[in-house]
């Protein structure tokens, strides 16, 4: 039980942070290029998707090195799972196709998918080289 409740303070913790950084970031995005086109959503959930392919390349490379109890659900499950969000990107996304914005909402979709799959491509060889030149004591 005692697990169950870490996990839970844990998740807690990384959601609260990551909440808050998205927020942050989405903002200062909007506010520098602009809100005609979902920027802000889109540094976040491509920047999020680097982080967790250099987490996931980290934590498989140096399983014994990592408290996986700990780590795992703050960093991933709670920062991240709160950091990087499907629900504005479809909402943003129906958003600009209800409004006849029909070639945004088509890029929207596609550089989502490029960007972030290339972004979590790229930060999982990041964590790869990482784990391989200073491999994390055990």
């Amino acid at each position: 039980m005692q697990d169950v409740m870490d996990g839970l303070l844990w998740v807690a913790i990384g959601s609260a942070l990551g909440g808050i950084s998205r927020f942050w970031l989405s903002g200062f995005v909007g506010r520098r290029i602009g809100e005609t086109f979902p920027w802000g959503t889109m540094a976040v959930n491509v920047t999020g998707a680097f982080a967790i392919g250099a987490i996931a390349a980290i934590v498989l490379t140096n399983p014994p090195s990592f408290d996986l109890r700990m780590a795992w659900p703050l960093a991933v499950t709670g920062f991240l799972g709160s950091y990087t969000t499907v629900s504005s990107f479809s909402l943003q996304t129906l958003m600009l196709a209800r409004d006849g914005e029909h070639q945004r909402a088509a890029a929207n979709i596609a550089l989502s998918i490029l960007l972030c799959l290339g972004a979590v491509a790229l930060g999982y060889a990041s964590g790869m080289v990482l784990s391989s030149t200073n491999p994390v004591p055990g």
